[in-house]
């Protein structure tokens, strides 16, 4: 399996599990699923619920439960919540694709890296400012300011998530 890690903070933020697509401009399109945290109650094979006192189509204790994304509970995302407005936004990402630039240039091969990177940033910077208020923003589990950005959106359909990730801010870690 791999692991990818933000190449500036050390964060794990993804892995070869996910369905990753690249959209181009640098940036990478990941789909994402919902899943049920908290109150785990299993039932064993040919155990009755109800003889147990649970209700059966509740499959016990609801309060406890909540739906994230999958990727934010595997990785330990942070939400940031109440988001950015665009003004904010794009002055972090400016900093963030600079601060990017000069890791990339600073690595082996890195100005063909870099050079790479420069040449869809801007109109990476263009789509996802203009889009800013469609998405969640998610943290690594550091949440240093210095890190990258994980924007959640949903597809056309209103119901499937997807984050959008910057690929060259990414590391590969095989494990």
């Amino acid at each position: 399996m791999i692991i990818y890690k933000d190449i500036i903070t050390g964060d794990e933020l993804l892995s070869d599990t996910f369905k990753i697509i690249d959209v181009g401009d640098g940036l990478w399109e990941v789909d994402l699923k919902k899943v049920t945290k908290g109150g785990d109650n299993f039932v064993l094979e040919g155990a009755n619920p109800s003889a147990e006192g649970e209700d059966a189509e509740e499959g016990g204790d609801t309060e406890n439960k909540q739906q994230v994304l999958d990727i934010e509970d595997q990785f330990r995302l942070n939400k940031m919540e109440g988001g950015m407005d665009k003004k904010a936004f794009t002055s972090d990402l400016k900093a963030y694709i600079k601060r990017l630039n000069n890791k990339l240039k600073a690595e082996p091969d890195g100005e063909t890296k870099s050079k790479e990177f420069q040449s869809g940033a801007a109109a990476a910077l263009k789509k996802l400012s203009a889009n800013v208020a469609d998405y969640d923003i998610y943290m690594g589990e550091s949440m240093s300011s210095e890190g990258m950005y994980i924007l959640v959106n949903f597809r056309e359909d209103g119901i499937t998530p997807f984050a959008t990730i910057w690929k060259h801010g990414l590391k590969e870690e095989k494990v």
